[in-house]
């Protein structure tokens, strides 16, 4: 298993105290295998996916990312772990306002070690940015910063892929070549994927689909 969720249970305080948004979670990914996890909005979907990125920890239970227990890394190995074996596409793109298109898709390939330029080449062709090479972020349409990312997190050939959303700020066609790529691609690099959605229909299309509600598998 590429991913092991075992007993993981994570608690936030609100204004009435304290929120229990995961609840015991148990759940297992397959290394190359594809995984879409619904649910309604607080069912601790997004949640999940900063717990096993290291960007937060569970109040109780163990995260295993390719042999590594998460909750048990320091802030340096959770890092290290982010550059060389998980890959992110979370809502907020993130690129480097400062590098062009060119140099956002090559980045995560450089921390890692891991620049295959032929493979970049491929990367970049496919998600249709092979023009865009010079253009700035901010002469970018929202579905074509998407498509950075995804190319940025790609190009890394990461051997788990985090995406929340990733097809959220496109229409339906555009999500629909965008998660055609996505597919291809993570197959191709032999990543596993584990996709927050809302959209059943897309779900549909992966391996499996998990459902959560109020923090547990439903």
């Amino acid at each position: 298993m590429i991913l092991t969720i075992d007993g993981v249970r994570k608690s936030f305080t609100g204004p009435e105290g304290s929120v229990r948004v995961l609840d015991g979670l148990h759940l297992d990914l397959a290394a190359g295998e594809t995984l879409a996890l619904t649910g309604e909005s607080g069912s601790g979907k997004s949640t999940l996916l900063t717990l096993v990125a290291g960007l937060d920890a569970p109040d109780e239970g163990r995260i295993m990312v390719s042999g590594q227990q998460v909750n048990a890394l320091d802030d340096s190995a959770r890092a290290a772990l982010r550059r060389t074996t998980v890959g992110l596409v979370f809502q907020q793109f993130n690129l480097i306002p400062s590098l062009n298109v060119a140099a956002n898709l090559a980045f995560q390939a450089r921390l890692a070690g891991r620049l295959d330029m032929p493979w970049l080449e491929e990367v970049t062709g496919r998600l249709g940015l092979s023009d865009l090479g010079n253009r700035y972020p901010e002469q970018l349409s929202g579905g074509q910063q998407q498509r950075v990312a995804i190319g940025r997190t790609l190009a890394a050939r990461p051997a788990l892929i985090l995406a929340d959303e990733p097809t959220g700020n496109l229409d339906e066609a555009a999500a629909d070549r965008v998660l055609d790529l996505m597919l291809e691609l993570s197959r191709d690099s032999g990543a596993a994927l584990l996709m927050v959605t809302h959209s059943k229909r897309l779900a549909g299309r992966l391996d499996r689909r998990v459902h959560l509600s109020r923090g547990r598998v439903a």
